[in-house]
């Protein structure tokens, strides 16, 4: 009797399902309270994925987008990551700032920095699309950066002035939408580089780009005070950046849409021969700037994070 016993619970061990991995929590929403000169404001931001994983990703949003952007790469690299999205001062969900002159790279970092002691982390990894990118440079530049892999998406350290007075050409003013729909037609004319997107990406852009106004009426949800920092912009030539990028130690990946305006192909050649000596992928049919929503867009973007190329600073 004992032998059959023992034979019976071998047996079912043996052809026993495997246990199912922990669920990935859903996405959770937060605030952090930041400082600036004027006085105190909360930052909104996204996180996926476990809350207890030591393993971090900021992803960071262009001029006037936001975090949810994010939400198809987040979701994808949750199960590798605590995936944060944060929308930075002025956009999304954000707090908007009274003195519009302190819409400045400086202040940007500043609260990224707040947002990561919130976190609870030593270090995290960087995706930062145009001025997201820009963002990421400088708190990688920094001395004992917390950044250890960074991701340029259509961003580096030479903006071509021609680009930036095509995009400051839409800031500014409030343009309201009767419907989302409306609203939808709009983002699609105005943001044809994005590339080949699905009817499901432009809408999930857009409905997460408005909010809605006293009237009923859908606006977008960015402060048009972010214009003042533009209005010079048809006197400068282009913005070099090189102090930022040239004392970045960690790997850093540079994506560049084939047709983008802003970043150009000599730009990433120049990325690949200083400073971190930058990996380069170019998408194709796609402008300033790849959305990382496809599967092979996110796939860029995950091999390089798991790659196990180290930094100086990783090998330690």
């Amino acid at each position: 009797m004992k032998l059959f016993n023992s034979l019976r619970n071998y047996l079912r061990k043996l052809f026993a399902a495997p246990p199912l991995p922990a669920p990935i929590p859903p996405m959770r929403e937060h605030r952090v309270q930041c400082v600036s000169y004027a006085g105190l404001h909360n930052i909104a931001y996204t996180e996926w994925g476990d809350p207890g994983n030591p393993r971090v990703l900021l992803c960071l949003h262009g001029l006037t987008r936001n975090g949810r952007d994010f939400d198809f790469l987040a979701q994808s690299l949750s199960d590798e990551y605590r995936v944060v999205c944060p929308d930075i001062v002025g956009r999304g969900k954000s707090d908007w700032l009274q003195n519009k002159s302190l819409y400045t790279l400086t202040q940007y970092a500043t609260d990224m920095v707040t947002l990561i002691a919130r976190l609870n982390t030593d270090s995290v990894d960087v995706v930062g699309t145009s001025l997201g990118g820009v963002v990421g440079m400088s708190l990688a530049s920094m001395k004992n950066s917390p950044v250890r892999r960074l991701v340029l998406n259509d961003s580096g350290p030479q903006i071509a002035a021609s680009a930036l007075r095509r995009i400051a050409g839409h800031l500014g003013g409030s343009k309201c939408f009767k419907t989302v729909k409306e609203a939808e037609a709009f983002v699609r004319e105005v943001n044809k580089p994005f590339g080949n997107l699905t009817d499901a990406q432009w809408w999930h852009l857009t409905e997460h780009s408005l909010r809605k106004t006293e009237t009923g009426d859908y606006e977008f949800a960015y402060d048009p005070g972010l214009a003042r920092a533009f209005l010079f912009v048809n006197f400068i030539p282009d913005v070099p950046m090189w102090l930022l990028y040239d004392p970045i130690q960690c790997p850093t990946l540079v994506i560049r849409g084939a047709e983008s305006d802003l970043l150009t192909r000599a730009t990433v050649d120049a990325m690949q021969a200083r400073g971190p000596r930058a990996e380069a992928v170019e998408i194709p049919g796609v402008g300033h700037a790849p959305m990382l929503m496809d599967d092979e867009q996110v796939d860029i973007v995950r091999n390089f994070l798991l790659s196990r190329r180290k930094s100086a600073v990783e090998a330690k």
